[in-house]
C-alpha cells in the first residue's frame, strides 16, 4: 500500500474562545486561528496579510485541555492535518469547508508577548 502525507504546522495567536460544538458521541471543540505573512510592495510600502485557519480538536485530553485554558489573542503551535468538508447553510446549499484536526496543541505564554 502507498504512504501518503497529509501534515500542517502552524504557529499564530487565538481568534476567539474555543467552541464545544458535535454530539456527545462525537465532540469537538473548535477555535479560530490566526497566522501572517509579511511582504512587500515594489513601492517599498510593508504589508501584513493575515489568514485565518479553523481548527478542530477530537482527542479527549487534548479537547479538554483546550477548552479550559486556551483564551483568545493566546500564541500556540498547533500541529495536525488538512481536512476538507461539506455543510449545508441556511438555505440548504451544500458549502465546502477547509479545517485542520490537531493532533497536538501546544501553548506558549499567554501574555501577548
Amino acid at each position: 500500500m502507498e504512504k501518503t502525507l497529509n501534515e500542517v504546522t502552524l504557529l499564530g495567536r487565538v481568534g476567539g474562545e474555543p467552541q464545544k460544538r458535535g454530539t456527545e458521541e462525537h465532540p469537538v471543540v473548535i477555535f479560530s486561528l490566526a497566522t501572517h505573512t509579511n511582504y512587500k510592495y515594489d513601492t517599498g510600502e510593508f504589508v501584513q496579510r493575515t489568514d485565518w485557519h479553523r481548527i478542530c480538536v477530537f482527542k479527549p485530553t487534548l479537547r479538554d485541555t483546550v477548552y479550559t485554558y486556551l483564551k483568545k489573542g493566546q500564541r500556540v503551535y498547533v500541529s495536525g492535518r488538512l481536512t476538507y468538508g461539506e455543510i449545508k447553510d441556511e438555505a440548504g446549499n451544500p458549502r465546502t469547508t477547509t479545517a485542520i484536526v490537531a493532533d497536538d496543541v501546544i501553548f506558549f505564554q499567554s501574555d501577548s508577548s
